[in-house]
């Protein structure tokens, strides 16, 4: 199930090339409203989801470096795994490895993650995010329902 890697580039492509973009053409924490829910800010995330551990001196860089090397290392050895039917789990997989590299690349190479996808309601804002963050999700959703039964076939006999 190898041939679904180019789904996992895919989003590396587009989260890297979206940052560099936001990046290059913003202010820190400069934003720039979309719609009415939706504005482009520009943000440095140091922890993880949600900011976890974004205060904690440094050190989280390499930790949540080293998970993401492991993570996707296993991500990588189960979709090598894989049945040739289990599709929906492959792109499932493929899109989560794509977000945890994405993340991975900036983490390593700037010690902080870019964010800048801001959707709130009044005065509610859900942390930024960005295209890793959205493929990694994505994957997650996909996962859920194949569990549930979404996608399944019978296994050739």
């Amino acid at each position: 199930m190898l041939k679904w890697l180019w789904l996992s580039l895919l989003a590396v492509i587009l989260d890297q090339a979206s940052k560099l973009a936001i990046a290059g053409s913003m202010q820190l924490y400069e934003s720039i409203e979309i719609m009415p829910f939706f504005k482009l800010t520009y943000v440095h995330n140091t922890g993880a989801a949600f900011s976890f551990l974004s205060e904690a001196g440094g050190w989280q860089r390499w930790l949540f470096a080293g998970l993401a090397v492991a993570i996707s290392t296993a991500i990588a050895v189960w979709l090598t795994r894989l049945k040739k039917h289990e599709t929906l789990l492959a792109v499932a997989l493929a899109l989560i490895l794509g977000g945890a590299v994405g993340n991975l690349i900036d983490r390593l190479a700037y010690g902080y993650v870019i964010d800048f996808l801001d959707v709130y309601y009044a005065s509610w804002h859900w942390p930024a995010f960005n295209i890793a963050d959205s493929a990694i999700t994505l994957g997650v959703v996909l996962m859920l329902l194949e569990s549930f039964g979404l996608g399944h076939s019978k296994e050739p006999i």
